[in-house]
């Protein structure tokens, strides 16, 4: 088995970026890889800076927390539960420097345009959420969001099937709804070769 080492100076290069100037961080994977966990992790730099910090996550998912984000790992940042793009512009403050939004996926295609917009009033928006859907398809609005970001992180979870390198998000449960929220009792992390698309899925359970 190889391990590949990647290095990784994104942090290094924002760091000699002038302080008036915003930029989008766009931090995309599969279910279960660690997503959150890393959204959460810069967000926690940020104030260590004495940085102020707004934190948005769709409503939509109350999953572990009405009220934070939250990892699959347990770890928690607290957020502002928002139906919409406009209600996330609407709370947004003048004073705030980095707005951080989990599950991005969830949100209407208009938060491409807020994204653009706080950056260019000069803030750091750091957004993370699914690239890809139940089918294996682009999850809109992400794809959007990956072509005008500065910077982008992927995450890759573990294939329970095999253990290799997950990049897809299998649906185990009966559903045909594009937004079916849920965690580990309606998903799992596949590989390449162990993901079933569900229109080809016999039965999901297989």
């Amino acid at each position: 088995m190889v391990e590949e080492l990647v290095f990784d100076n994104t942090e290094e290069r924002r760091k000699v970026r002038h302080n008036d100037t915003g930029w989008i961080e766009v931090i995309v994977g599969s279910m279960f890889s660690g997503k959150s966990e890393e959204l959460i992790r810069r967000l926690n730099r940020a104030r260590i800076a004495r940085q102020a910090v707004q934190v948005f996550k769709p409503a939509i998912d109350a999953r572990y927390s009405h009220e934070d984000i939250a990892s699959h790992s347990g770890q928690t940042h607290s957020s502002i539960p928002v139906a919409s793009t406009a209600e996330l512009l609407g709370h947004i403050l003048p004073a705030t420097q980095v707005v951080g939004i989990d599950e991005g996926q969830f949100f209407d295609v208009e938060i491409v345009g807020a994204a653009n917009r706080l950056a260019s009033e000069g803030r750091r928006v750091i957004i993370a959420g699914l690239d890809q859907d139940f089918m294996g398809k682009p999850f809109e609005p992400m794809p959007q969001l990956l072509s005008i970001a500065e910077f982008i992180t992927k995450t890759h979870a573990i294939c329970v099937k095999c253990g290799g390198t997950a990049n897809y998000s299998q649906r185990t449960v009966e559903s045909d709804q594009l937004v079916e929220v849920g965690a580990a009792d309606k998903y799992e992390a596949r590989c390449r070769r162990c993901f079933v698309p569900h229109a080809d899925a016999p039965t999901l359970h297989d």
